[in-house]
């Protein structure tokens, strides 16, 4: 079993929370979860699945920020490229945000980030987080 994180970091600065500053904290859900990219768990070999490659990636760091790109690429299955394209698409949407750490990097999923699609538009990183976790 292992607790997700989710960071709100200064840099969130959108409709949702009227432009206000809210300053950067983490917290860790309230509930135990299993983390649905642990090392062993089986990916899709083939077909369609229900989410994108970006939810994936968004998911995985949730859970384990620390992780090396290389280790996201392989639990997830996709190739290293691809989630290095992935990660730089999400840290200039803001709803990801790396700090260095020595030599590793740290991801934090900025979880008031919008949406981007307009059926979903409404709602936050946050909140989808909430119900791949619940």
């Amino acid at each position: 079993m292992g607790k997700f994180r989710l960071a709100l970091h200064q840099s969130c600065k959108n409709a949702h929370h009227e432009g206000k500053r809210d300053g950067c904290r983490t917290f860790t859900a309230p509930f135990n979860v299993k983390h649905p990219y642990e090392k062993n768990s089986a990916t899709p070999t083939s077909g369609w699945t229900f989410l994108t490659h970006h939810a994936h990636v968004i998911i995985l760091l949730t859970g384990e920020g620390d992780l090396p790109l290389r280790e996201v690429a392989s639990r997830v299955g996709f190739p290293e490229r691809a989630v290095q394209r992935i990660v730089a698409d999400l840290e200039a949407g803001l709803v990801l945000s790396r700090t260095r750490v020595g030599r590793k990097n740290n991801y934090f999923v900025n979880s008031r980030a919008m949406l981007r699609h307009p059926i979903q538009a409404h709602r936050c990183v946050g909140d989808f987080l909430k119900m791949v976790y619940a």
